[in-house]
């Protein structure tokens, strides 16, 4: 599998560790990944959607501090440790900015995004999002032995077959290579109780589609 389009080093090492043990079909090119969040949050004195407007790029806890699940990432926390065995060591002295974002695959294909557990917002990323991710099934913080890349995506029916609470239903997605908000997101998609709203408002100065 190619990862030349992959410009970091880091990223191309982990994707090519992943890929060597998925298996299955390549995944539907119809099917996208989002990234839920809370989009009325705020952290270190700013609101999350006026932080995404400064950048122009979504991040990882890594760089951001914060999380809708566990605050463990930094070195020897459980984050940490959880991508340095599903990447093969790839990330273990990499720059905060260099790691990969979560999300997860929409497989079926829900309007308020894969998994709205972490946020009643989402951006949905392009195809081309979907050729530099990974994906395990279930979520990393479970330590699974299941994964996938876009050329050999098995997961799918895993989750399928699979009984989970509605919340915990999702394919987790790890996208290597940054998130431009300009270049990789198709549409950031809000919650019917925004309209109108100054959270309406902060999403519309974003450079992607509301």
């Amino acid at each position: 599998m190619d990862f030349a389009d992959v410009t970091s080093r880091r990223a191309r090492a982990a994707l090519r560790h992943v890929a060597g043990f998925s298996a299955g079909t390549a995944v539907d090119p119809r099917l996208r990944i989002t990234l839920n969040f809370h989009p009325d949050r705020w952290a270190g004195g700013v609101s999350v959607l006026t932080a995404l407007a400064r950048d122009g790029a979504y991040h990882s806890q890594f760089v951001t501090g914060t999380s809708n699940g566990g605050l463990t990432a930094r070195p020897g926390g459980d984050r940490w440790r959880w991508e340095s065995r599903i990447f093969g060591g790839a990330y273990d002295d990499a720059a905060p900015h260099e790691r990969p974002v979560y999300g997860a695959l929409n497989f079926r294909r829900q309007v308020v995004g894969a998994a709205p557990r972490f946020g009643s917002a989402h951006f949905r990323l392009t195809a081309g999002a979907l050729t530099r991710a990974t994906f395990c099934y279930p979520d990393s913080a479970a330590e699974p032995a299941d994964f996938g890349v876009a050329a050999g995506m098995s997961l799918i029916a895993l989750a399928e077959a699979d009984e989970q609470d509605p919340l915990n239903d999702y394919v987790e997605a790890h996208v290597h290579g940054g998130v431009d908000l300009s270049r990789d997101v198709e549409a950031l998609v809000l919650d019917a109780c925004y309209r109108g709203t100054p959270v309406e408002a902060a999403a519309r100065s974003l450079p992607c589609p509301v």
